[in-house]
């Protein structure tokens, strides 16, 4: 339980780190965090399909092919919906703060709640993992969620100073969208913990919603300013780290 928690803390705590980053480097290139982004893309890839989507295969039994396919797309589904009700960071973080700072404070309040409801699933994936019994496997995709969450709060204070917001509480809100991921982690490991005929399904579950995270949010973010080339190697370079830590720890 102790290694649960310190990992929740560590995948909410990623946030707060990126937020300082994105303090101290108010003005950073497009190129550097399009490859940072892209990395962690490839590192959440592997840890989706080698942490999560092949361990419910495995679980799944005699219907572990059904199970599995059903719970992706169930996770995928899911976020499709939380995406429709709110539009998460790349749909919120340009000009609608920027351009009209007469309505900073119900534009920044929708900021922080798309972040917080897009944090939780990823959180949840987190605790999932650790509910599986496998620990390692669990810290693989507890880092590359972590690794995620670094440069998505080293890009939610540009927009959150421009729109008005006085320091101080910018990184208060950033510390708060990272707790969330902190209850969903501790959420996704006591949901399988007391219930484990769930968790071939919430394992797919889990893995559904990060593969929705990198092809609907990530990739198109790291291809939206001609890097495209550099952006997919840096894919392929976090995806071969994350493989090559799973082969040396097993």
């Amino acid at each position: 339980m102790e290694m649960v928690l310190l990992t929740a803390l560590g995948v909410g705590g990623a946030t707060v780190i990126g937020a300082l980053i994105g303090f101290i480097f108010k003005k950073m290139s497009h190129t550097f965090s399009d490859i940072i982004l892209s990395f962690a893309a490839g590192v959440m890839l592997a840890a989706a399909v080698l942490g999560l989507i092949l361990p419910s295969l495995d679980y799944g039994g005699k219907f572990g092919l059904l199970i599995t396919v059903a719970g992706i797309f169930a996770g995928a589904v899911c976020l499709n919906v939380i995406d429709k009700l709110v539009p998460h960071l790349h749909k919120l973080a340009g000009a609608d703060i920027e351009d009209h700072k007469s309505s900073n404070l119900s534009k920044v309040l929708l900021f922080v709640t798309a972040i917080a409801i897009h944090n939780l699933p990823e959180g949840i994936a987190a605790g999932v993992g650790f509910g599986s019994g496998d620990t390692s496997q669990a810290l693989i995709i507890a880092g590359g969620i972590a690794l995620q969450n670094i440069p998505e709060g080293m890009v939610i204070i540009g927009p959150m100073i421009a729109a008005g917001v006085k320091p101080g509480r910018t990184f208060l809100i950033a510390m708060m969208t990272g707790l969330v991921e902190v209850v969903g982690t501790l959420i996704g490991y006591f949901a399988v913990s007391l219930a484990s005929a769930i968790l071939p399904f919430a394992l797919a579950f889990a893995g559904g919603t990060m593969l929705y995270v990198i092809s609907d949010e990530m990739i198109p973010e790291t291809h939206a300013h001609g890097h495209e080339r550099g952006a997919t190697y840096a894919l392929l370079v976090g995806f071969c780290v994350m493989l090559i830590t799973d082969v040396l720890m097993h």
